[in-house]
């Protein structure tokens, strides 16, 4: 061995060691940490520059000077929140009837449960997009859009051409796209914004120069605030994927879109001017009006992300499945949850309530349903119902607890959800919805095909395998 291939041995050496050193110690999760170990360790440079890719969390500085910037002001909008003639803050019943769900997350998101507001469910493009246009055309004051996905088709641009409209009239317009999405499609969608003069932020986009690459770590959340008044969030990004109306679309998706009013709006507007500050250094707070009743529900807003918010979501979904009395019920495109939230279904099972999982039969990530196959066996063994409904494919995001909790928002139940996106969620104490959208999931369940330990026992033995090699995959999906 020459000197050169002596120096070149123990530099990768070097490298392998500081890399692994670093997943040791700032992994939390330890298949994450082993798996990236294995990867520094056994394949030399390549390995740590992988690990430098997709390993580091980047965010996590950042967002928390960001958090520092912004507690005074969070804590007073809660305090805002709390003063305003709402109920105090919400119906003494909700707390009377549920206190551990309702103490868990008053500790664990620092946000206060408000009372007095109105959520309207939107089925697909066909009735989201009415709804959030008009919001955009009769908007005044301000207007806060941020969206995963932003394609340039003819949603897109009618979304184009009433944000520029709202500019021009005056309106306080600003618009966060994710960064590595925007790559994705042609024209990008930051670039006709800023054309037409809308101010647009892009989330951590990769960069070469200066080298700022986070491609794991994405803004997942769909947010739309007008004037402080009226909220949109739910599974739809701004895509004519989403008229799921239009049956000669194969690419067609299914999904549930909300409209919020009353003072839970201030709350989503907060996170999206965190966001707005986090990528621009330019943090203000939202608007110092009352927020007006506009309904019988109570909510809060629950963040999640690879930052000071890290496991917020999952700690209150395990929370509320083990206060569950009587169902817990989950629809969601991609299911991979942690073990604690795995072993608080089995247990909801066990007491004897009725647990129900629906997943689509179709799925756009063909690793993710693999994943998802290999590990249902825990669930049926334990008597928890699971059903693939029919396609197309659904990107319906909901948790229903009993007869009046639930969980609307962005997140998805796998890892890239609960570790790795920026998500928002919002949880719901209202029993007329939760009665609408559980008779929705029984519609869904009528026509959905039930999953047996006999069909996963009879998969084919290469198929057992691909699916068994996806789940080990799956921290890193």
């Amino acid at each position: 061995m020459n000197i050169l291939d002596t120096m070149m041995t123990v530099l990768a050496i070097g490298i392998a060691m500081v890399s692994a050193g670093h997943a040791l110690i700032s992994k939390r999760d330890p298949k994450a940490s082993i798996g990236w170990i294995a990867v520094c360790i056994l394949i030399p440079f390549a390995g740590p520059f992988l690990y430098y890719l997709f390993g580091i969390n980047r965010v996590r500085t950042r967002a928390q000077k960001l958090q520092r910037r912004s507690a005074s002001l969070h804590a007073a909008e809660a305090i805002s929140v709390q003063k305003q003639e709402i109920g105090p803050v919400i119906d003494a019943d909700v707390k009377n009837e549920n206190p551990e769900l309702v103490h868990v997350s008053d500790v664990i998101t620092d946000r206060p449960l408000v009372g007095g507001n109105l959520i309207e469910v939107l089925h697909n493009g066909e009735q989201a997009y009415p709804a959030m246009l008009a919001a955009i055309e009769n908007a005044r004051q301000s207007l806060f859009l941020a969206t995963y996905i932003f394609e340039i088709d003819n949603t897109g641009r009618s979304f184009i051409d009433a944000l520029s409209r709202a500019a021009r009239r005056g309106v306080d317009v600003r618009v966060i796209i994710d960064g590595l999405s925007d790559m994705y499609h042609l024209p990008r969608a930051g670039r006709v914004l800023e054309k037409h003069n809308i101010p647009v932020a892009r989330f951590l986009p990769p960069r070469l120069i200066p080298p700022t690459v986070t491609i794991n770590l994405r803004n997942h959340r769909k947010i739309l605030v007008a004037d402080s008044e009226i909220g949109f969030t739910g599974g739809i990004n701004i895509s004519n994927t989403h008229l799921a109306e239009r049956h000669e679309n194969s690419d067609r998706v299914v999904d549930l879109h909300f409209r919020l009013k009353g003072p839970v709006v201030k709350q989503i507007e907060e996170v999206f001017l965190e966001d707005w500050g986090f990528l621009t250094g330019t943090y203000e707070g939202s608007s110092q009006g009352e927020s007006v009743q506009k309904g019988s529900a109570a909510c809060r807003v629950i963040t999640e992300g690879p930052n000071e918010d890290l496991d917020k979501l999952v700690m209150i979904l395990i929370g509320a499945v083990a206060a569950a009395r009587t169902s817990v019920v989950i629809m969601t495109p991609y299911f991979i949850p942690p073990r604690g939230l795995l072993a608080a279904l089995q247990a909801a099972s066990l007491r004897g309530l009725r647990v129900s999982i629906i997943l689509p039969a179709k799925n756009d990530s063909r690793l993710v349903h693999w994943a998802t196959r290999n590990l249902l066996w825990e669930l049926l063994e334990r008597g928890v119902r699971v059903y693939y409904q029919p396609p197309p494919f659904v990107h319906t995001k909901l948790v229903i607890i009993d007869e009046h909790y639930l969980h609307i928002g962005t997140a998805n139940i796998d890892p890239r959800s609960l570790r790795l996106n920026f998500e928002l969620s919002v949880e719901v104490f209202d029993r007329p919805l939760v009665e609408t959208l559980t008779a929705h999931v029984e519609s869904v369940i009528q026509r959905s095909q039930p999953v047996t330990l006999e069909d996963l026992d009879g998969r084919p033995l290469p198929v057992r395998l691909r699916d068994s090699l996806a789940w080990l995959l799956s921290p890193y999906l």
